[in-house]
């Protein structure tokens, strides 16, 4: 039985329950069963992607696309791009998911065939999309097998990753220690990511993946400029994985080009993503 003080019991399990509570199914992997009928129907550890959510998303959000269409859809999202850098790699998949991906399928009016885009995700009703959290999901690169405390899937895509430190620890030893670690070691986790999370519980902080630790912030308000500050993990997760406000980051809080078209040198450090008081502004822009 574990201990009651114990990371898990004190920092894990409460995110995990209020993850429940913002509306994500929660499935722990700890003892993570594999094949078509394992807990999460991957068939190793080295998948990051789950390719049966994925295609029952796809499927869904574009009905009028054939199957042929669909597992080119996936593959096109799914193929290695382990010689590009981490950062570019993170591009090219953001504009996929933001744009759609460019699909061949028949053409019956004029024959042959014609381009269509499949939608992978479903920016504007939250409700249409899958948002599965995972817990203890283990990765196998080249060399380790890490194993981040959450990950965040959003139709089988791991768009965010948390990693959780014991009260006492600081919350920047998640990312010197983990994060970091993470992305050097499974960057392939890191291609779709948009947020990550650092926390002990009492202080948390979420930054983009070329953010330095620097540029991680805290989340201290909710729903309102004038509410008051307070910095925690339900704060922090209240304010950036509602799943409604998730989708605001990672679909218009992405910018990574200059107003003259050219790419940043750091294109998601400054993100919005990091700044509650902006995304505070989107809420009153939408309300």
């Amino acid at each position: 039985m574990p201990h009651p003080y114990t990371e898990d019991q004190l920092v894990e399990q409460p995110a995990i329950g209020l993850f429940a509570e913002l509306g994500w199914t929660a499935v722990s992997a700890l003892e993570e069963s594999f094949g078509t009928t394992g807990t999460l129907q991957r068939e190793t550890k080295g998948e990051v992607v789950l390719a049966m959510r994925l295609r029952a998303a796809l499927e869904r959000l574009n009905p009028a696309l054939p199957p042929e269409a669909i597992t080119s859809a996936i593959d096109e999202l799914t193929r290695g791009r382990s010689a590009m850098l981490l950062e570019a790699a993170n591009r090219e998949v953001y504009l996929l998911l933001k744009e759609g991906i460019k699909v061949s399928m028949p053409d019956p009016e004029r024959g042959g065939q014609k381009t269509e885009r499949a939608r992978v995700v479903d920016w504007e009703h939250p409700e249409n999309n899958d948002f599965l959290l995972v817990s203890q999901f283990s990765v196998t690169g080249a060399l380790y097998t890490c194993r981040p405390d959450l990950v965040g899937f959003v139709n089988g895509l791991p768009l965010v990753v948390i990693e959780l430190k014991k009260l006492g620890v600081s919350a920047r030893a998640a990312f010197d220690e983990n994060l970091t670690h993470y992305k050097e070691q499974i960057p392939s986790l890191f291609w779709y990511n948009a947020l990550l999370i650092a926390s002990n519980g009492t202080e948390s902080r979420v930054g983009s993946l070329t953010a330095d630790w620097g540029r991680f912030f805290e989340w201290k308000r909710i729903d309102r400029e004038d509410e008051p500050r307070r910095v925690s993990l339900e704060v922090m997760l209240r304010g950036t994985c509602d799943r409604s406000r998730l989708l605001d980051f990672s679909g218009e809080f992405h910018p990574f080009f200059g107003a003259q078209g050219g790419a940043c040198e750091d294109y998601r450090a400054e993100s919005p993503v990091s700044r509650c008081e902006q995304c505070n502004c989107l809420d009153a822009r939408s309300a």
